[in-house]
């Protein structure tokens, strides 16, 4: 069974221009089609994937031109050639003008011309179905991207509200809590401590953690990002208070960038 790359439809009122058609295209590698009416022409491509169709003019019925704008209404990516007289081709100008047909071949034909033009109309439609894949292809991947972006767009806010209310929890607890980056400067403070007297100065993001505790909390803090366990830094006092200091490290994507002081 030959396996077709294209399909060529030929539509002729003369049985005699079909038979020169086939001989001419009989060694070409085409599953050639013939029909002696628009309206069998029509019924083939109904029950035919054809890639090319190639039709007279002049036919009792139905012109060529006529029988094309239906075959590019109903079968839009097949190519549309007319075959036409001298006489005829200001008449058929219209039709290439709309669309509706891919070209017009002069009657009569030279034979290599007419090889050459049907095998140029088929790396057309060929280069035609290769872009509107490729055109299908960059669509679907656009739609995956977006879904990607939905989709990260609404994990992000989903741990932009879990952050908000760790920040807002943070800012509750009742107890003193100090983000300490490994570079030993202090990124985060809570409401309680906030409200500590180091001397009577209250502490600030942006200063150094010796600015305000003594080379034992560094010490401490120092072990925990050794061993990644939570050390206490007992009975450390604060102006007037004492505290004990649990000096813990931070976990997950942020493990081995700082440590936590909570006071207690």
């Amino acid at each position: 069974m030959n396996d077709y790359k294209h399909t060529i439809l030929c539509v002729d009122d003369e049985e005699n221009i079909l038979n020169s058609l086939r001989r001419l295209l009989r060694k070409e590698g085409y599953r050639l089609l013939t029909a002696l009416s628009g309206a069998e022409g029509l019924k083939l491509l109904e029950e035919n994937d054809v890639h090319l169709v190639i039709s007279d003019q002049r036919m009792p019925e139905i012109s060529g031109t006529e029988f094309l704008a239906r075959v590019k209404d109903e079968y839009p990516d097949a190519i549309r050639i007319v075959l036409t007289g001298y006489t005829e081709v200001d008449s058929i100008t219209e039709s290439i003008n709309k669309g509706h047909i891919y070209k017009f071949l002069l009657k009569p034909w030279n034979d290599q011309s007419l090889r050459l033009e049907i095998k140029q109309a088929l790396e057309q439609y060929d280069l035609i179905q290769t872009n509107k894949t490729l055109h299908e292809k960059i669509l679907k991947q656009n739609e995956n991207l977006e879904r990607l972006v939905q989709e990260r767009t609404k994990d992000l806010e989903i741990q932009n509200q879990a952050l908000e209310l760790s920040r807002a929890i943070l800012e509750e607890l009742p107890i003193p809590i100090i983000g300490v980056s490994t570079e030993g400067s202090i990124v985060l403070i809570n409401q309680g401590a906030q409200a500590l007297s180091f001397n009577g100065k209250s502490i600030e993001i942006g200063k150094e953690l010796v600015d305000y505790f003594s080379t034992d909390a560094e010490e401490k803090m120092a072990g925990v990002l050794a061993t990644n366990t939570t050390q206490i830094l007992k009975r450390y006092q604060i102006s007037d208070d004492v505290y004990d200091i649990y000096v813990a490290p931070l976990s997950g994507q942020f493990r081995g960038k700082g440590v936590i002081l909570m006071l207690r």
